[in-house]
């Protein structure tokens, strides 16, 4: 291997022989004194190389374009005015690659470029640290979901992509060729979640890719995005919410621990310690007292979102009691008031991030919630079937990891936030 050392730990071997690989960040040919920085994953360190002092043919090894790629092998020596305090003096240079063309963007970031830019070409774009930053957060948020809900005795389940009905009832699907049948890309994993609680599986969490065929261009919005899910059985909407309240509260608490990434990043992150419940009609209540028109079963716009998050003064919080109308069909109304549901959202720093509710498990109700929208519950046979072999109650939700990252980085596109994101007019790279 060209590598045996991250730059991060060679930077620690003062001293030491180390051998190190990346890419070359910056370089200064002074002549008899040649300074370039090299740069991987974890960090950069200085090569500093002394003619006289270093074989000629490293010296002319070291004559480099900007993000060539070659591999050092040197001793690493203390050097107070060099980055991180060392550098590596080098006794061999090995170039793996050249840049053969003129980069469309500065992976350092001294020539900025616009975003359609930096998408059109990501695989340089993700050279600059900030954004290595933002994957990094997004890296720990799943990570930080799977290993608390695993705590809480979830287990991970992987359910299909590919189904034969909308998964939320709607209209915007991806259609795929599936043989001689008719088939989708799934909205959302909820009714297999579903159908695991119901086989007995008592608690199950996912990470899942989902799609959605709607037709927006907007600084919040993906046509393929990541959820993280949880269904619970035997419990109700308020011991989902417990339980969002618990992982996000987790998640955003070790977001609060990259010092490093959210520096480079440059937000200033404050890790929230509680999650405060609110109905649905206290909301409108309190919009409508601030001059908005809404009438009650109304959804919120982005901009009320915002508004929202400025009037109550709370970083995250809970939405609850939604008209029923407003739902999707599974989410269980009331019985003391059917036209309120048990369904709920959480919103971080004015966006909502989640959305869940205690589900419909009576397969007689839920053919009414199917023909109240104007759907064909023969559509849904395979789905309401499976309540008939006896269903405990149960909820859950879905908490959208790429709007968390966002919120929890402090980008404003949601683009930001997925490597290769796919929108109304982006399939490629």
């Amino acid at each position: 291997m060209n590598r045996k050392d991250y730059v991060k730990d060679a930077l620690g071997k003062v001293g030491q022989e180390v051998s190190v690989a990346g890419w070359v960040h910056e370089i200064r040919d002074m002549g008899k004194l040649i300074f370039v920085q090299l740069r991987d994953g974890s960090g950069i360190v200085q090569v500093t190389a002394k003619k006289g002092v270093v074989p000629e043919e490293v010296m002319e090894a070291l004559k480099r374009n900007k993000e060539d790629v070659i591999a050092v092998t040197g001793t690493v020596a203390e050097n107070k005015v060099a980055p991180n305090g060392a550098e590596i003096i080098p006794s061999g240079v090995e170039v793996l690659s050249r840049v053969e063309v003129k980069l469309p963007v500065d992976p350092t970031g001294v020539v900025e470029s616009d975003l359609d830019t930096r998408l059109n070409f990501r695989y340089l774009d993700l050279r600059r640290k900030e954004v290595g930053a933002i994957f990094k957060v997004k890296s720990a948020i799943i990570s930080e979901f799977r290993r608390k809900t695993g705590e809480l005795g979830f287990t991970e389940v992987h359910p299909t992509h590919i189904v034969a009905a909308a998964t939320e009832g709607g209209t915007e699907v991806f259609p795929v060729e599936y043989f001689e049948q008719k088939a989708f890309l799934a909205q959302s994993p909820q009714l297999y979640k579903q159908l695991a609680i119901v086989g007995g599986i008592d608690r199950v969490m996912i990470t899942s890719p989902v799609w959605r065929a709607e037709k927006h261009h907007t600084a919040t919005h993906l046509n393929e995005v990541i959820q993280m899910d949880i269904e619970m059985g035997f419990a109700d909407d308020n011991d989902a919410m417990g339980v969002l309240s618990e992982v996000s509260l987790s998640i955003l608490g070790k977001v609060g621990e990259m010092k490093d990434e959210l520096a480079l990043i440059g937000n200033e992150f404050v890790v929230p310690t509680k999650v405060p419940r609110f109905t649905y009609t206290e909301i409108v209540d309190k919009l409508n007292s601030e001059g908005e028109s809404l009438n009650w079963g109304d959804d919120f716009s982005k901009e009320q979102e915002g508004k929202i998050y400025e009037l109550l003064g709370e970083e995250l919080f809970i939405i609850h009691d939604w008209p029923t109308a407003s739902r999707a069909f599974y989410s269980m109304p009331r019985s003391d008031k059917p036209e309120v549901c048990k369904a709920y959202d959480l919103l971080y720093k004015g966006l909502e991030i989640s959305s869940g509710a205690q589900r419909i498990h009576i397969p007689e109700l839920l053919e009414e919630q199917l023909k109240s929208r104007g759907l064909d519950p023969a559509n849904f046979k395979f789905y309401v079937d499976a309540f008939r072999v006896g269903a405990p109650p149960h909820a859950g939700w879905s908490i959208g990891l790429e709007r968390i990252t966002m919120k929890a980085t402090g980008m404003h596109n949601i683009r930001e936030c997925m490597m290769f994101p796919r929108d109304r007019t982006r399939v490629h790279p």
